[in-house]
């Protein structure tokens, strides 16, 4: 695994929007239109963005596979954050949706401990890399890199086929969250 470098941010947009063209907790937040795909690529990019200055964007060594890791603990307002929040509501989730958005985020961040953590926001691997370990290769490494920090690892999931292949993992769902779809709220102590 390898850190992302700005070189790498269109390759990891392409990789996540192909990823999850079809998920329900994303397709909740963007604006369904005729632009819908070039609106999940730009939260991608916005999701790159944010996590280049409060977390880590990481690489498998084959650049086919992709980790967007935050910090909640470390992110700060500041005028670049305040910028891309803008960006994102004009270019992917659509002003008047843009309160149906923060009201979900702030249900999400309900549920988050006090303590500082670990949150994989994004894991994807390219379509044509796909059922061949390297998901679960990268998930492994993301694993080892929060265990050397000494923090337990959230993420949630709409893809319920997910779950046992987290739960591999010792991920255990802790919450879940209904919306049009279920929001299921795993972690990794």
């Amino acid at each position: 695994m390898k850190k992302a470098t700005k070189n790498d941010r269109e390759l990891v947009v392409e990789i996540l929007t192909n990823s999850f063209d079809e998920n329900q907790s994303v397709n909740y937040i963007v604006k369904p239109d005729n632009k819908r795909v070039k609106r999940i690529r730009a939260l991608m990019a916005y999701s790159f963005d944010i996590c280049t200055l409060f977390g880590e964007v990481y690489l498998n060594e084959e650049k086919t596979a992709c980790a967007l890791i935050m910090y909640p603990h470390k992110k700060k307002t500041t005028l670049k954050a305040i910028w891309l929040d803008l960006m994102l509501v004009v270019n992917s989730i659509g002003i008047g949706r843009a309160g149906k958005a923060m009201s979900r985020e702030t249900k999400i961040k309900s549920r988050y401990p006090k303590e500082p953590f670990y949150y994989l926001w994004f894991i994807g691997v390219d379509r044509t890399a796909q059922h061949q370990g390297q998901g679960s290769k990268l998930l492994n490494e993301v694993i080892n890199d929060a265990e050397k920090q000494n923090l337990t690892i959230l993420l949630e999931t709409s893809t319920l086929k997910n779950i046992p292949w987290y739960n591999r993992f010792k991920f255990e769902v802790y919450d879940k969250i209904e919306f049009t779809y279920t929001l299921f709220m795993l972690k990794r102590p």
